[in-house]
């Protein structure tokens, strides 16, 4: 039995796929409204759910002079300034025990960057703010080691919980995605989410920045709804060649758009098998 639990207005769990996409980073408000209003647009037509995401802070940059962000203060504001024009809900990862608390002031549902996936002091300071909690499978870890992160976030009172694949480290600069993890990991009882911009990643494979092969983008995306899944999340922006983050792996919105309708086109034909 599956932990379905609602963003407001999205379930995520339920019946429709979810969609959590936005710029990889908060660039500035306008682009955040543009990106977001485009995609909840598009959700609605496709009778999708909608989570617009984008981060404060990208303390994982692979390049010590690469753009991480406005920061906590002004990045949350520009989050709260979404939730609030758009109506929707707002998803956003932290790096640090403080940001947990002041970020789910704001937002709907907090994001454990991969990375930290094993760290214990982040998921508890998730799980005590009291908002549900999407945890990113680390790419050096089993789908079955996610027990263990659901089971620290399960000690701390957080119940309403996501795991995501975002792929697995299979060599240098290259991460390779195991499907069998889709359902491996919703055997632990809670909703799963395929991440698929950040799986076609190349890390540091541009040596001072990550590179990706987004033309799979579709192609991964349909294996993992037919897979089954309960969420996609795409990170999307108008101009993707000039991102300040994730420039190769971010998808534009007219891709992003064509690769929903052909999700929409999987999932009817996997609901109707």
């Amino acid at each position: 039995m599956i932990r379905a639990f609602d963003l407001g207005p999205v379930r995520v769990g339920g019946s429709a796929l979810c969609v959590i996409a936005g710029p990889c980073v908060i660039e500035g408000l306008d682009t955040c409204i543009q990106v977001g209003a485009a995609v909840q647009a598009l959700c609605a037509e496709l009778g999708f759910g909608y989570v617009f995401k984008a981060s404060f802070d990208k303390a994982n940059r692979t390049s010590v002079t690469s753009f991480r962000g406005p920061g906590l203060k002004a990045g949350v504001e520009m989050l709260a300034e979404v939730r609030e024009r758009l109506g929707v809900p707002v998803l956003t990862d932290f790096h640090e025990v403080y940001q947990a608390a002041p970020a789910a002031e704001v937002v709907d549902i907090l994001q454990v960057p991969a990375f930290l996936a094993r760290q214990t002091d982040l998921l508890v300071a998730a799980a005590k703010t009291g908002k549900p909690v999407n945890v990113k499978k680390a790419q050096f870890m089993a789908p079955w080691d996610m027990k263990h992160v659901v089971g620290k976030l399960k000690e701390s009172g957080c119940d309403r919980i996501l795991l995501t694949e975002r792929g697995v480290t299979f060599g240098y600069n290259t991460l390779v995605v195991d499907f069998r993890s889709l359902p491996q990991m919703r055997a632990l009882g809670h909703p799963v989410c395929y991440d698929v911009t950040h799986s076609l990643q190349q890390p540091s494979g541009q040596g001072g920045q990550s590179g990706a092969t987004r033309e799979f983008a579709p192609h991964l995306a349909r294996a993992a709804v037919a897979v089954g899944v309960d969420a996609l999340f795409i990170e999307v922006h108008p101009d993707p060649e000039h991102a300040r983050s994730d420039a190769a792996a971010q998808l534009s919105i007219p891709a992003a758009a064509d690769l929903l309708r052909q999700v929409a086109r999987m999932r009817k034909a996997v609901d109707a098998t």
